[in-house]
């Protein structure tokens, strides 16, 4: 894959779903990784089954202080910080009339301060470090209309456009920003999503909803991993302040 040998690396959520498979892949091209979560049981497994070069730091993404304290440790102990995976996040169903300010205001929180919150903590360290790759998950539904995802789309489309602009606002401090944004990913999200909304025909919904993506099925956790790694590389030194589609042809190939 893609070396990131020696490089020191701070994933938020990835104790579990594309945050523990960037984690794994991470480490595995050679990277120092952080991950920062709130679930610290599901963190641990993770890091002990890496092993070496992966260490857990319990941290609300959502907390500024918390944020920056634990980043400034990590830069601290380590000298640099070379990547930043804002992965953290969370999903909601509904529409626009069906969602309450409560669920617009918890979107953002989750999905656009703690961007905020984990860059603004990040940048002066990458500065020092002559530079560095920030990653944000973002979502189709930033750039494609999706049913009853109102609140969670806006929060996407507000990453995308964060995106671009910490990108040309660090042009001069040899930092990228880009963005991937995933269509369906095959997570524990998803598994958890079936179980509350379809308890009696979860296998037959994710047929269907695996089915509805040009390609077939739903991407795996691995896959969106790797496109993170080519991102967090020198390999895609020429990229920044883009998007990139991890979404089985859904955004171009739909009838």
């Amino acid at each position: 894959m893609f070396s990131l040998k020696s490089k020191i690396a701070i994933v938020t959520g990835g104790a579990k779903g594309i945050g523990e498979a960037t984690c794994r892949a991470f480490v595995q091209q050679g990277a120092m990784v952080y991950l920062l979560d709130i679930d610290i049981v599901n963190a641990f497994r993770v890091a002990q089954d890496i092993g070496k070069r992966c260490d857990v730091l319990r941290c609300d993404v959502t907390d500024a202080g918390a944020v920056t304290s634990t980043i400034d440790q990590i830069a601290h102990n380590q000298g640099r910080l070379d990547i930043l995976v804002n992965n953290a996040g969370a999903g909601h169903i509904g529409k626009l009339d069906a969602a309450t300010e409560g669920d617009l205001d918890h979107m953002y929180t989750i999905n656009v301060k703690s961007i905020y919150f984990c860059t603004r903590a990040a940048l002066p360290h990458m500065r020092k470090s002559g530079g560095g790759s920030i990653i944000n998950l973002s979502s189709i539904v930033a750039t494609v209309g999706i049913p009853d995802r109102f609140a969670y789309s806006a929060s996407k489309g507000a990453v995308a456009a964060m995106t671009r602009s910490i990108a040309v606002d660090s042009l001069q401090d040899g930092i990228r920003c880009n963005s991937v944004a995933p269509a369906r990913v095959h997570t524990p999200f998803v598994d958890a999503y079936l179980e509350k909304y379809y308890p009696d025909t979860k296998d037959e919904m994710f047929g269907r909803l695996s089915k509805a993506q040009p390609l077939g099925r739903m991407a795996t956790p691995e896959e969106v991993a790797a496109l993170i790694c080519y991102l967090a590389s020198d390999e895609s030194a020429f990229l920044t302040g883009t998007s990139l589609p991890m979404d089985g042809g859904a955004f171009t190939l739909q009838p």
